[in-house]
């Protein structure tokens, strides 16, 4: 495999285990520039230590991180972030008294000047933070405004198209549509497809298969720990991926006591 068709990021047979309680075992798929790959599973699935891995808060125990398609041992999410592995936490680490083009540059802050007269220089970042947002197609009123004033899904779109302007290469977006409405989930969907159409390879951890299946391009399906399996998008519907997320026969025979006896 050459590194013109090597993935931007690639697991093999990962896990992880916290003493006796193993984590994730064997967790294999692909991460593509241009594609979004989705990482479904209920509560206690291994979702939460998957993004650690990838992060690089944690370190696997198991199996290989592939970057390009060499060998990746991330020891922070520092060196995650340099390799160009940006993660969009649900928090979104935003204060949300700060205008939204202060957030946008929180801890990367553009400046002006030389040594002792170097200042912030807030007319750039109000004119970045404006432009990027706009070539993500996002329609913010006011830059000044508090980012708190904003919907969940608007701080969602501010922090996707923030984590691109960086640079982010691969973008790790955590649950990102938990706690939205119908309406605001489709927001932050479409800027999803916003960033995979500008060639950022996405990573969207959700346990939502109605979000995850229109954008989605590969699926790997978790459950305690251990892949249900990965699967490109032509090969598994949105039903397929919930009764695998469901556990299939269990589903079945819930489905079969909840029903009403004939009368």
């Amino acid at each position: 495999m050459t590194a013109e068709t090597a993935p931007l990021l690639e697991l093999r047979d990962v896990g992880k285990d916290y003493g006796s309680v193993i984590a994730l075992d064997g967790i294999s798929t692909t991460v593509r520039a241009g594609e979004v790959t989705c990482v479904l599973g209920d509560n206690g699935a291994g979702k939460s230590t998957l993004i650690k891995i990838l992060a690089g808060v944690h370190r696997a125990d198991r199996g290989q991180l592939l970057l390009d398609g060499r060998p990746a041992d991330f020891g922070s999410p520092r060196e995650a972030l340099d390799a160009g592995i940006a993660t969009v936490y649900q928090d979104l680490a935003m204060i949300p008294l700060m205008a939204i083009w202060r957030n946008f540059f929180l801890g990367a802050e553009p400046t002006r000047g030389r040594g002792p007269f170097r200042r912030f220089d807030a007319a750039r970042a109000k004119d970045v933070t404006r432009r990027e947002l706009a070539a993500m197609g996002i329609d913010i009123r006011d830059p000044d405004q508090p980012v708190g004033t904003l919907s969940g899904g608007e701080r969602q779109s501010v922090a996707i198209a923030r984590a691109v302007h960086f640079g982010a290469r691969v973008l790790i977006l955590d649950e990102p549509t938990s706690a939205l409405g119908v309406k605001q989930a489709g927001v932050v969907l479409r800027y999803v497809a916003q960033a995979r159409d500008r060639g950022v390879g996405v990573v969207l951890i959700t346990h939502n298969p109605h979000h995850a299946h229109p954008v989605g391009d590969r699926f790997l399906v978790l459950n305690r720990g251990r892949s249900l399996g990965s699967f490109p998008k032509a090969d598994v519907s949105r039903d397929e991926l919930t009764r695998l997320m469901a556990g299939g026969a269990e589903l079945d025979q819930l489905a079969h006591e909840l029903e009403r006896p004939a009368t």
